[in-house]
């Protein structure tokens, strides 16, 4: 690849980025709602479960880490929104009139879901601040947490654009997204693996989102970590790889049509 080929690469990304960063910030609403729901189940979950939920520390601590995760899958939703909106109202037949790479239109909505999606994690951890979040972690830690959730918040969010390039309408991709907002409920999220039934179990214990919080948890509360910091890096660059692949293979599919 030339270096102009390169440069064009970098300004169309630049130019997409600028403008669906410019889209998020005019839908407040969708903001709103992104940093809304997590402080409505944490307060739920703390002020009402909280007293009835044993975990061997104070509820909490141990359930905020569940909460920024699922702020990340409100998030990541809206991204496929957002994307089944330009598939479905023109605006990709119009980018296509035009010298754009197709990678950087999906790559400027994920950058606007992380940017957004950072805004709502901070927002979020402030008010468990409020409501008695006491993190034992230092500077390195914090730095480590915010890494790990950094890569999830890319890899969901590359998943959901993916999601919203095969939906057929908005609301189809609201439907289509909803299992990154489920999944969170059977991990380790709110209640320990080993409260659950012995059929769950093995989902709660095996899947993607539960190492990812374990880590985040063990970073922020000074819980041991183990070996669940390889298995969600793991998770999470595989989920990454196959999301980038996902989405920008069907995005080509779906616009040479």
């Amino acid at each position: 690849m030339s270096h102009q080929s390169v440069a064009a690469a970098l300004s169309d990304t630049a130019t997409m980025i600028d403008r669906s960063v410019r889209l998020a910030r005019r839908n407040v609403d969708t903001l709103f709602a992104a940093i809304l729901l997590p402080l409505l189940m944490m307060a739920l979950f703390v002020y009402v479960f909280g007293g009835a939920i044993s975990t061997g520390t104070q509820y909490v601590n141990y359930v905020v880490p569940g909460i920024l995760l699922l702020t990340t899958g409100y998030g990541a939703a809206s991204t496929a929104m957002a994307v089944a909106d330009d598939m479905n109202t023109g605006m990709i037949d119009r980018l296509r009139s035009l010298p754009i790479r197709s990678v950087a239109v999906l790559t400027g909505h994920v950058a606007a879901s992380v940017a957004r999606n950072a805004t709502a994690t901070a927002i979020v951890v402030l008010a468990a601040l409020a409501m008695g979040f006491r993190p034992n972690a230092g500077v390195g830690d914090w730095l480590a947490a915010i890494g790990l959730l950094l890569l999830y918040v890319v890899a969901l969010s590359w998943l959901a654009a993916g999601l919203g390039v095969i939906a057929r309408s908005v609301e189809s991709a609201s439907t289509l997204s909803f299992f990154m907002l489920f999944l969170p409920y059977l991990s380790s999220a709110f209640v320990p693996p080993e409260t659950m039934p012995a059929w769950l179990r093995p989902v709660s214990t095996h899947q993607p989102i539960t190492p990812v919080i374990e880590t985040v948890r063990g970073f922020l509360t000074g819980a041991p970590v183990g070996n669940n910091g390889i298995r969600a890096l793991l998770w999470c660059c595989g989920l990454l790889l196959f999301s980038v692949v996902l989405a920008t293979s069907l995005y080509r599919k779906r616009t040479r049509r």
